[in-house]
């Protein structure tokens, strides 16, 4: 009986329906003109589409279990190993950075406008050394390694990821001067989208979102972001806003020519917990191991992914320039010859 409760306890945590629950036993549904009633309301919209996801791929004859198993066995193991880390991390950065401010934003339309752009800001740093920086990468991997897209990859996370990006994220936003309970509500609303733009092909065909996919990030971008294709590495790293990635020159449209090749490019088992969630710890281990010097170890570090001390890099900067210089090559090469005008005799 004890197992059923606990198992009861964590079905309904999942589906984020405990408080709308609670309204039901009780009969008081006052609290959905509160904050809180709205986002309790609003919590079980992707654990819906999850389900709906699933089902529609069974009632079509699509459903893979290959597709699910590895971010299901994932989340489950990190129920058990940071089921409090990453809130623990938001505090401490709020009490600590708090009183090193700039200024003080109030929760109101205009400083919302303003917290979600350094909110972006700061997701974007966060995301961007995760593929950028080795070490980062080695906890950021886990969730890319995926190789089809689906809502249950939003739940495929390393479990140091959480808190190595809500410190970055909450210490750049404590520091502009945006106040706890602003913050939380951005993180709401990013967190929510966050999960929605990772919504598969079975439910959403057609990512783009119409006008949408001009103003803001879809799903169709966020599975560009997942790519491995050459052309898509390393790009679209915003959640909801484009600014910072048209800013830094990272933002990418999906292209229909393009077809989009899920995964990371290190040859893996997607069906091995352990290669899928410590293989690029145990890849980083064994450069480390042959690095001359401390100063190459420490550079395989801080270094990106495919840097080695040879100088026969592989990183996503080289392997997407070579790419395109081939593109431009063949292009150049398929383009038909000017007329040439007759000569006068």
């Amino acid at each position: 009986m004890e197992f059923l409760h606990t198992l009861l306890h964590e079905l309904v945590s999942f589906l984020g329906i405990r408080r709308l629950l609670e309204m039901y036993q009780t009969g008081d549904y006052h609290a959905l003109l509160t904050f809180d009633g709205v986002l309790s309301a609003i919590s079980p919209v992707i654990p819906f589409l999850l389900l709906l996801e699933i089902g529609r791929a069974l009632v079509y004859k699509r459903f893979r279990i290959e597709d699910y198993k590895m971010p299901f066995i994932i989340f489950v193991a990190n129920r058990f190993i940071s089921r409090f880390l990453s809130i623990a991390a938001v505090a401490f950065c709020i009490g600590f950075f708090e009183k090193y401010s700039l200024f003080k934003t109030s929760f109101t339309w205009y400083w919302f406008i303003y917290g979600y752009i350094v909110w972006e800001f700061s997701h974007f740093l966060y995301h961007f050394w995760g593929h950028k920086v080795r070490l980062f990468w080695c906890l950021h991997s886990t969730h890319h390694t995926p190789q089809t897209m689906n809502l249950t990859v939003s739940y495929a996370h390393f479990f140091l990821e959480a808190p190595y990006a809500d410190v970055i994220r909450t210490t750049v936003c404590i520091l502009a001067g945006i106040n706890p309970p602003l913050l939380f509500f951005i993180m709401f609303i990013d967190g929510t989208w966050g999960a929605f733009i990772h919504v598969g092909e079975g439910i959403l065909k057609n990512g783009r979102l119409g006008f949408l996919n001009n103003i803001i990030l879809t799903p169709s971008h966020h599975r560009v972001h997942h790519a491995r294709n050459p052309l898509y590495m390393d790009t679209n790293f915003c959640n909801l806003l484009n600014i910072w990635d048209k800013v830094f020159g990272t933002f990418q449209h999906e292209k229909k020519e393009t077809v989009i090749e899920y995964g990371i490019t290190r040859e893996m088992n997607p069906n091995n917990f352990f290669d899928v969630y410590f293989g690029e710890f145990y890849c980083l281990w064994k450069d480390l191991k042959k690095a001359p010097g401390i100063r190459n170890k420490l550079l395989y570090i801080v270094m990106p992914p495919g840097w080695s001390h040879t100088g026969d890099h592989k990183t996503a900067k080289i392997v997407k320039k070579a790419y395109l210089e081939e593109e431009h090559a063949h292009a150049h090469d398929q383009e038909p010859l000017p007329l040439q005008t007759p000569q006068a005799v």
